[in-house]
């Protein structure tokens, strides 16, 4: 379990972030969360409150070749995936939402490798 010590600052960016940024129908909001052990994608439309597209290390259509299954490259194969999936949707343009995580790492990887495969942020 995370201490309050961590967890605290990066709700309270999270907070921040989200008074800002939201989804719509035609730029929905990419939302990206990292656990310990894999990483999650959500395309989500905040105005109907619904997740449009969804990906994540655990999931089957992931590459299953990948030994560690959070780290950077990982975070490259979860982009693309992100990325065609929405394309196979007609969904082009989204807005990035980081989750009041650092905007590098796992994180950059994951908006780097979106925008290689054809999203704009």
């Amino acid at each position: 379990m995370k201490s309050k010590k961590k967890l605290e600052p990066r709700i309270k960016r999270k907070i921040r972030i989200r008074e800002k940024i939201s989804g719509t129908k035609d730029r929905p909001r990419m939302c990206v969360y990292r656990s310990l052990k894999h990483l999650y994608v959500q395309i989500i439309d905040d105005e109907e409150g619904r997740t449009l597209v969804s990906a994540s290390t655990l999931g089957n259509d992931f590459d299953a070749n990948l030994k560690n299954k959070k780290n950077l490259e990982a975070a490259k194969a979860l982009g693309k995936l992100i990325a065609e999936k929405a394309k196979s949707l007609g969904i082009t343009k989204v807005v990035f939402d980081r989750n009041g995580y650092k905007y590098h790492g796992r994180v950059k990887s994951i908006a780097d490798a979106a925008r290689e495969a054809g999203l704009i942020f």
